[in-house]
């Protein structure tokens, strides 16, 4: 026992395999081969004289043993951890890496950053953009910017996965649009093309018609399907018929009148926002002024007054 205790990368190996349930996830974030993984597991049942993992399918579950160990490594890494971070503390100056969706890095991150780039010249922002849940460690993403209804289910728990608000969902067209045709019933958009993402996920048009109390959407034969809101949005902007977006999307176009609401009808379900990230990072205080500047940005509210005015129903 003195000996493993001594060699704390095996204890590492073991709270990262437990972690990931997986070899193979183990050895690709701590850079090392899969069969060393193997080979350090096998040396610690040896040690403890008790099996840990048992394999299922592709997955390596942990026993009651492996469960009380993983437990107790997972509580010993993160105190050291923390302890570490705090001498080590990078302070302000410094790099992040942030990923989120396409359509929000493209649509308002990237038109915003300017503004935080300004207030803060030292911080090096690096976006990324993703539609998955990234593996923040072994990708080096400091923050994730998430908006989902199972963010929360889908984020490890060794991260603090914080929820900043929500957004509801309207069907948005082009006032070109708009002036060719009457739009003020749920009924009136199957007139002219839907735009719907491949994989709309909780915000697709069928709940939308079908909370509107409309059937006739599935013998709707104008469709175009594409792969991100932001490809949406560009074909809906060029008056190419209506997609649903979250407000905070298209905001600006609605306040220029770049984009309109006809029916004001919102979708059932709305978009909630998470900030996921490690609370115990070395760059905890350049990250909370960058998500302190992003919830101040995102808190910022369009008058309801105004949003009706230039959604032509005012």
């Amino acid at each position: 026992m003195k000996s493993i205790l001594k060699n704390i990368n095996i204890l590492h190996s073991f709270e990262c395999a437990a972690r990931h349930q997986s070899y193979s996830k183990a050895a690709a974030e701590l850079c090392i081969s899969q069969a060393a993984v193997s080979q350090q597991m096998r040396q610690l049942e040896a040690a403890v004289g008790s099996q840990l993992f048992l394999r299922k399918n592709k997955q390596m579950l942990l026993t009651q043993q492996g469960q009380t160990l993983f437990y107790a490594s997972k509580q010993a890494f993160s105190i050291l951890k923390k302890s570490l971070n705090e001498i080590k503390n990078e302070g302000v100056a410094g790099s992040l890496t942030i990923t989120s969706t396409q359509a929000f890095t493209s649509l308002w991150l990237m038109p915003k950053l300017h503004k935080f780039l300004a207030q803060h010249p030292e911080i090096k922002i690096r976006v990324l953009s993703s539609a998955g849940f990234d593996d923040l460690k072994q990708q080096h993403i400091d923050l994730a910017i998430r908006f989902c209804a199972n963010v929360k289910e889908s984020t490890d728990a060794e991260y603090v996965c914080e929820y900043f608000g929500e957004d509801p969902v309207y069907p948005v067209c082009s006032p070109q649009l708009a002036d060719t045709q009457n739009f003020h019933a749920p009924a009136d958009l199957l007139q002219t093309w839907l735009v719907s993402l491949e994989n709309p996920g909780a915000y697709d048009w069928a709940s939308w018609f079908e909370s509107a109390g409309v059937k006739a959407y599935r013998e709707h034969q104008q469709w175009t399907h594409v792969h991100s809101t932001d490809m949406a949005l560009n074909a809906v902007l060029s008056g190419h018929g209506f997609t649903l977006a979250a407000r905070y999307l298209c905001i600006e176009q609605l306040e220029s009148g770049q984009l309109m609401i006809p029916v004001n009808i919102p979708h059932p379900n709305v978009v909630k926002r998470y900030l996921v990230f490690d609370a115990n990072t070395v760059k905890i205080a350049r990250l909370k002024i960058f998500t302190d500047w992003l919830k101040s940005e995102m808190e910022v509210q369009t008058p309801a007054a105004t949003l009706m005015t230039q959604s032509g129903l005012g």
